[in-house]
């Protein structure tokens, strides 16, 4: 059974930095969408990066284009987001996802594993 961990999230200062990570533990991990995404109070959960993990090809939401980056280690089977002039509007619950080949990035139908989320708080 696959199972992910988040771990880095914690409070900052807006125009901080936070680095988050997610491994994998189980023994048979075959997905191929590395992923992360971000639920707010009140808020829908959207989708914040994300990697392929044998290509390298990512994609980023607007609203932190410029200021996160995704990146994945393929021999630990782990992603990371570092997050970098953090704002008060990116407080969060941030949970990372791994999905199938073939899945749109942005839609969270397309992962199959979840963690269990980390809380990102910015204060102003």
């Amino acid at each position: 059974q696959v199972q992910l961990v988040e771990s880095g999230g914690g409070l900052v200062q807006a125009g901080g930095s936070l680095r988050l990570s997610c491994a994998v533990s189980g023994r048979t991990f075959s997905s191929t969408l590395m992923g992360w995404f971000r639920q707010a109070p009140g808020n829908e959960r959207e989708f914040v990066s994300g990697i392929d993990r044998w290509s390298g090809s990512t994609s980023i939401a607007d609203s932190v284009k410029g200021r996160f980056t995704i990146s994945r280690d393929i021999v630990k089977n782990t992603w990371y987001l570092q997050m970098n002039s953090l704002k008060p509007e990116d407080t969060a619950v941030y949970y990372c996802a791994a999905g199938r080949a073939g899945g749109r990035w942005s839609n969270s139908g397309s992962y199959d594993y979840w963690g269990q989320g980390t809380q990102v708080t910015v204060s102003s």
